[in-house]
C-alpha cells in the first residue's frame, strides 16, 4: 500500500482530499476539454494503439516495461515501422530487465533514420544474460532492483494510452498460458501535456542509455530487412487476421468517450530518479491521499495487493469509519507471482474481520474470452475509484514495490461518469462467476461456493505462498 509523502509541486484540487491536489507542476492545461475513454477489451486496447500509429504525423512516444516478441508485439512492432517510413519520429523506451535475450528485433527496428531506442537502467553485464544480471545485482549494483514500471503510447503528443498493459499477446487476449484481465485509460486533447513532459524526463535521464552505448545491441545493416520480412509474415498468418481485422471495426477503433475538463484530468507519473533512490516518487502518496478522501466508498483492483502494516491499519480504520472498502485481487490459482499472494495472505484474517470486503480472480476459463479464447486468467487491472471520483487508472500495484522501489505512471480523473464506468469494471470483476468472495467463517477463511481452501491452486503453489508468508521479503514484493 502506499504511505504519504511530501511531492515537490501542487497544482489547484481536484475535488476529492486535500492531498489529491498534489501533483506535477502547477503550470495551467490550455484548452478546456479532453475526450477519456476505458479499454477494458483486450482487441480494442490493440486496436488503439493500432489505429493511433496509423494516424500519426509527427511523433510516436512509446514506454514500457516490456515488449514481446510474439505475434501482437510482431504486429504492432509492424504498425510503429510503417509510421516510421511515413516520415514520424519514432522514440521507444524499454526497461532493459526485460530486454535481456529480446534486443535482436528491437536493434533491428532502431536501424531506421526515424527510429531511436534506448534502455532503461541498463545491466553492465547484460550480455550473459540473466546470470550477468544476478552476479551484477550481488556485486553491489542494487540499484538494478529498481524498475520502469511505466505503461505509456504517446502519438501526436496529443493521445496518450496508459494503464496496465504491456505490450504481448497475454495482454491483448491473444493465446497464451493465460490472458490478462486488464485496463487502460485512453486521453486524447490537451491534458495529455502531463505525459509529453514526464516522457521527455525519462528520455533525457542518465539512467535511459541510446543503442550505441551497450555493445551487446550492435546488429548489421541487413537486420532491418530482414526485420521487415519477419514482421509481414507475421501479419499474413492466419493468426493475425481477427487481430488486423479488428481495425476495420468503427465499435473497436472508436470507443465510446468522454469529454471531460482538464482541470480535472492529470496524467501523473514518477520522476525517473525514483529508480536512483534519489526520489520518493509522486504516484503512491497522490494514491495514499486519494483513499484517505474516501467518505463512504474505496472500491481497489490490484493483480498485487501487499497493503503492508501501514495500509493494513489505514484500510481497517476506513472500514471502521463506515467507508465500504472493496479489493479485487488474484486468488492463488490465478496470479502470475505466487510469492507476492504469500505477502498478501498474512493480512487477510485481519481485513475480513474490520469488514474488508475481498474478491479473488478465479483463473478459470468461466471468464469472458478474447477473440481466441483463453485457457486461464490473471487479473492484472490496476485502478482505485473513490466515492463518485476521483478515478485512479495506470500501472500503480497496491505493494511495496510499486509505492517504495519502481517508478509508475497513471490517471487521475475528476467524473461521476468515469467513476460509474469503473465501478461496473469492479462488479464485473467481483462477480460470482470471475471471482471468488473469501469470508471468514467462524474464525476461519472461505471461499463462496467452494469447499476448498485456495481453491484450484495446486500442492506446490500452497507451499510456496506460505514459505513467503513467513519470509521476510515483503518490501521487494
Amino acid at each position: 500500500m502506499p504511505h504519504r509523502a511530501q511531492t515537490q509541486t501542487e497544482r489547484p484540487p481536484l475535488g476529492g482530499g486535500s492531498g489529491v491536489a498534489q501533483v506535477l507542476h502547477d503550470v495551467p492545461v490550455p484548452g478546456a476539454s479532453s475526450q477519456v475513454a476505458l479499454l477494458s477489451d483486450g482487441l480494442a486496447a490493440f486496436a488503439a494503439r493500432a489505429a493511433s500509429a496509423r494516424a500519426a504525423t509527427r511523433t510516436l512516444d512509446l514506454q514500457y516495461y516490456l515488449w514481446h516478441g510474439d505475434l501482437t508485439g510482431r504486429l504492432l512492432a509492424r504498425e510503429v515501422l510503417a509510421a516510421a517510413d511515413r516520415g514520424v519520429r519514432v522514440r521507444l523506451l524499454i526497461d532493459d530487465l526485460y530486454g535481456i535475450g529480446r534486443e535482436r528485433d528491437l536493434a533491428a527496428l532502431s536501424r531506421h533514420p526515424m527510429v531511436k531506442l534506448r534502455w532503461f537502467n541498463p545491466s553492465r553485464w547484460g550480455h550473459w544474460g540473466r546470470l550477468g544480471l544476478l552476479l551484477e545485482l550481488l556485486s553491489g549494483r542494487w540499484q538494478l532492483n529498481r524498475r520502469m514500471h511505466n505503461k505509456a503510447w504517446i502519438a501526436d503528443g496529443n493521445l496518450v494510452i496508459c494503464g496496465g498493459r504491456n505490450i504481448g499477446d497475454r495482454y491483448f487476449d491473444v493465446p497464451a498460458d493465460f490472458n490478462f484481465r486488464d485496463l487502460d485509460i485512453v486521453v486524447q486533447g490537451t491534458a495529455t501535456a502531463d505525459a509529453a513532459l514526464a516522457f521527455e524526463g525519462y528520455w533525457r535521464s542518465p539512467l535511459a542509455r541510446p543503442l550505441s552505448r551497450i555493445p551487446r545491441m550492435r546488429s548489421r545493416k541487413s537486420a532491418l530487412k530482414r526485420l521487415r520480412s519477419k514482421l509481414e509474415a507475421a501479419a499474413a498468418s492466419a493468426e493475425a487476421q481477427p487481430i488486423l481485422e479488428s481495425l476495420t471495426r468503427p465499435d473497436i477503433v472508436k470507443p465510446h468517450r468522454l469529454e471531460i475538463a482538464n482541470r480535472d484530468i492529470r496524467i501523473l507519473s514518477d520522476p525517473p530518479a525514483k529508480a536512483q533512490g534519489q526520489d520518493t516518487g509522486l504516484i503512491a502518496p497522490v494514491v495514499a491521499d486519494l483513499l484517505a478522501s474516501a467518505r463512504r466508498e474505496a472500491l481497489l483492483i490490484s493483480p498485487y495487493f501487499v497493503p503492508g502494516e501501514p495500509g493494513v491499519k489505514e484500510l481497517i480504520a476506513m472500514a471502521l469509519a463506515g467507508v465500504r472498502v472493496s479489493v479485487v485481487t488474484n486468488s492463488l490459482a490465478a496470479t502470475d507471482v505466487v510469492a507476492v499472494h504469500g505477502g498478501y495472505s498474512r493480512y487477510r484474517e485481519r481485513l475480513l474481520a474490520a469488514g474488508v470486503e475481498l474478491y479473488e480472480l478465479k483463473a478459470s476459463g468461466e471468464i469472458k474470452a478474447g477473440v481466441f479464447g483463453s485457457r486461464g486468467a490473471s487479473l492484472h487491472t490496476k485502478a482505485v475509484l473513490v466515492d463518485d471520483g476521483p478515478v485512479f487508472v495506470g500501472s500503480f500495484n497496491l505493494d511495496p514495490r510499486s509505492a517504495d522501489l519502481n517508478t509508475e505512471m497513471g490517471v487521475l480523473v475528476q467524473s461521476k461518469a468515469l467513476a460509474r464506468l469503473l465501478r461496473r469494471q469492479h462488479q464485473r470483476l467481483s462477480a460470482g462467476v470471475r471471482s471468488w468472495r473469501v469470508r471468514l467463517v467462524l474464525g476461519r477463511l472461505a471461499w463462496e461456493g467452494s469447499t476448498e481452501y485456495e481453491p484450484g491452486a495446486t500442492l506446490r503453489r500452497r507451499l510456496l505462498a506460505r514459505l513467503v508468508r513467513w519470509l521476510p521479503v515483503e518490501s521487494q514484493l
